[in-house]
């Protein structure tokens, strides 16, 4: 099952070779939600794994960004005791453009100097 989260980028560790044959890394976003005017606040923490970990290394703190991820979870046992434990895997990273650089990339440029006639330029006016 796939998901998908939309955040600011607040922090990015370093990979981790777990063993010879896993690496991982692992970062966080802050996913904003509001609910009756009350605005709510969650870090939630990703992991990337094997070729996967270097999809943040572009990407720089507070970017906003949108995680496509896959939640797993795994039981552990050890001495008689029985863990589960829960990994949200991130599979893909894009950044999302804030609604100021759209209106700014979709505006035309402004005016420069050249594009003003010069004063003593006959009228072609018709009247």
């Amino acid at each position: 099952m796939s998901f998908e989260i939309t955040g600011k980028l607040v922090e990015k560790y370093n990979t981790v070779q777990v063993s010879d044959r896993f690496k991982k890394r692992e970062f966080v976003i802050e996913a904003k939600e509001s609910n009756g005017g009350l605005d709510f606040k969650d870090f939630i923490k990703f992991q990337l794994t094997q070729d996967k970990c270097n999809l943040i290394e572009q990407l720089n703190m507070n970017d906003e960004i949108k995680v496509s991820f896959n939640i797993r979870g795994n039981k552990w046992e050890k001495e008689g005791k029985v863990n589960y434990f829960t990994n949200l895997d991130a599979w893909r990273i894009e950044k999302v453009q804030n609604q100021n650089q759209r209106r700014n990339d979709d505006m035309p440029p402004l005016p420069t100097m050249d594009d003003v006639p010069p004063e003593n330029e006959p009228d072609d006016l018709p009247f």
